[in-house]
């Protein structure tokens, strides 16, 4: 990865992660936290994939729904930020980023009593 691409990564992570928010509030979305884990950009700076968190986790396949179905809206508000250092908006993809439960799941099973690595 260049970095080129790392400090366009950083940017669409910090814009994007505002973004989001903003639409949450137009959207009366309250009690929801959402995090913008990582932005990855193609080399040729067309695409960027953008990887959620989402807390509670019970919401976030209704959150991701509501972002991907107004991509234009979120494409256009980045697009007025960002329109000084870059060119073209990427494209964006939105991804959910399970890791944090993952995490969780691989505690507690660490933690269960029946568990066999415990002496």
């Amino acid at each position: 990865m260049t970095n080129r691409q790392k400090k366009i990564n950083a940017l669409l992570q910090q814009d994007l992660a505002e973004i989001i928010q903003q639409f949450l509030r137009k959207e009366n979305l309250q009690n929801i936290l959402v995090t913008v884990t990582a932005v990855r950009v193609t080399t040729d700076l067309h695409v960027a994939k953008a990887y959620l968190s989402v807390f509670p986790f019970k919401h976030a396949e209704e959150i991701l729904d509501r972002i991907k179905d107004n991509p234009g809206v979120i494409k256009n508000n980045l697009g007025q930020r960002v329109r000084n250092q870059l060119r073209v908006v990427p494209d964006l993809l939105f991804f959910l980023d399970d890791s944090l439960q993952l995490i969780e799941k691989i505690d507690r099973s660490l933690n269960d009593p029946e568990n066999p690595l415990n002496p």
